[in-house]
Parts: structure tokens; sequence; C-alpha cells
């Protein structure tokens, strides 16, 4: 029998199941959220299926997505963002389904999924004594990070309608209400030490109604306070560009990989 010891060991030298945050981590999971936001209106409204109806087919697609995702048992670009997009869609549709067919107000949704997430991070810590993204070698870690992304992106949808419906601040302006305040987390963490791990998802949960908000923005009619693009094109012009990052992040990562062999081989 291992010793936890050497449980942990054998943890950490398996691969991370979860990509390294960069430029374009940020850029894609942007888009993501952008897209989460459009693309539940355009099935709910625009094909008319109804929020349970949506809620339900996109909550099918997305457990196939998840059970694709932990299968790889380490980072894979197509199968982790896949599982971004749907996961995004489907946090979007449960804030959604709460405020429009259960009568729950933005404020109450917005507080309980702050505890909600509060809690799931302080059972994750309990139970492996961090919360950083560069460790996620387990399945076990890895439910937290999928449940902590889930309740990230129903949070942000709550957040960003609150600020910009009920508060009347429209969506331009809640946009950039939000990112101010990633910038100003930014400038905490490179200028002022702010912890990493705090900074990171601080800006994870902030980017949610960011995205959001100028989805809205792009896709909403102009009575609304949009620019009238509509959701169906402003899904697909996203989705496009997740494409192309997806495809640019595997083939740089398959020509990091080949990179590696060569010079171990050496």
């Amino acid at each position: 029998m291992l010793s936890s010891t050497s449980t942990a060991s054998a943890a950490l030298a398996s691969p991370n199941r979860v990509p390294e945050v960069t430029v374009e981590f940020w850029l894609i999971k942007l888009l993501a959220v952008t897209m989460g936001e459009t693309a539940a209106d355009y099935l709910s409204v625009n094909l008319g299926l109804g929020l349970p109806l949506t809620s339900l087919i996109m909550t099918g697609i997305l457990v196939v997505a998840l059970a694709l995702q932990f299968a790889q048992k380490r980072y894979v670009p197509w199968a982790y963002w896949l599982a971004v997009v749907l996961i995004s869609v489907v946090g979007t549709l449960v804030t959604d389904n709460l405020v429009d067919n259960f009568g729950v107000r933005l404020e109450t949704a917005t507080i309980a999924f702050t505890v909600v997430l509060t809690a799931t991070f302080a059972v994750w810590y309990a139970s492996e004594r961090t919360l950083s993204i560069h460790t996620i070698v387990s399945t076990r870690r890895e439910i937290f990070y999928w449940l902590a992304i889930l309740f990230t992106f129903s949070l942000g949808t709550a957040a960003g309608d609150l600020v910009a419906e009920t508060f009347d601040m429209g969506y331009l302006t809640t946009g950039m209400l939000f990112g101010a305040v990633i910038a100003l987390i930014a400038i905490g963490y490179f200028a002022f030490g702010l912890n990493a791990i705090l900074a990171f998802w601080l800006a994870y949960i902030l980017t949610r109604p960011l995205g959001a908000s100028f989805g809205d923005l792009l896709s909403q009619p102009g009575e609304y306070g949009g620019l009238g693009f509509g959701t169906t094109f402003t899904s697909v012009i996203f989705l496009g560009c997740i494409a192309a990052l997806v495809l640019y992040m595997t083939l740089k990562r398959s020509g990091d990989d080949d990179d590696r062999i060569l010079i171990e081989s050496e």
C-alpha cells in the first residue's frame, strides 16, 4: 500500500489536466464566455426551444463533453475548450432559469452563487490544501475544478445582468466597469504582489460578466441598448475565433512536445 506521501508524489508526477495561464488562455476564455451568453439566447429564443428544453439538451451535451475531458487524463486543447464553451452555456442557462422561470431576483442569485462558489473553494482547499490550477493532476481535483468553473459562470451571469439591467448601467458601461476591476487585479498581481491564486480566480470570475456584457452589447437590438448584430451572427463569429485559437494552441502544443522529445533524445 502506498503511503500518503507516496500518493501525493505520484499525483504531482502526473500531467496537469488544464492549460497554462497565457495570453491565449485569457483570450479564448473571454471569447468562450461571450459565446456562452449569445449561444444560450440563440438556442432558447431564436430557435424557440425555450429555457427548460435548451437547458436539458445542453446539460446532456455537457455531460458527454466532460466525460471526454476526464478520459484524457491530461490537457488536450480541443477536449478542454469544448468543455469550457459548453459549461459557459449551461452556467448561463442555470442563472436564466432561476431568474426567468423561478422568479429568483438577480440580487439573490448573485449572493447565492457567491456563497456556493465560496463553499466549493473551501471544501476543495480542505480536501487538497491548494486551489492552484497548476496541480489539477487527479480526478478529485478536476471535479472540484469544473464545479468551480460552473459556479463562476453562473455567478458572473447573475452579477453582469444585475449591474447592466437591474442597476440600469447598460451593457457597454457594465463591460467597462468589470474590465476596469480586472485591470486593477492585474496591477495588484504584477505590481503589488497580490497572491497569484487569488488573482487568478478573481479575474476568472469577472471575465464572465465582462464577456457577457459585450456579448449582449453586440447581439441585442438597439432598443435594448445593443448594436443589433443578433445572436446568430455573434455566436458564429465567436465560435470561429475559438476554433481558430484552439487549432493554434493544438499545433503549438504539438510543436512544443516535438521539441521536448528532441531535447531529451540528445
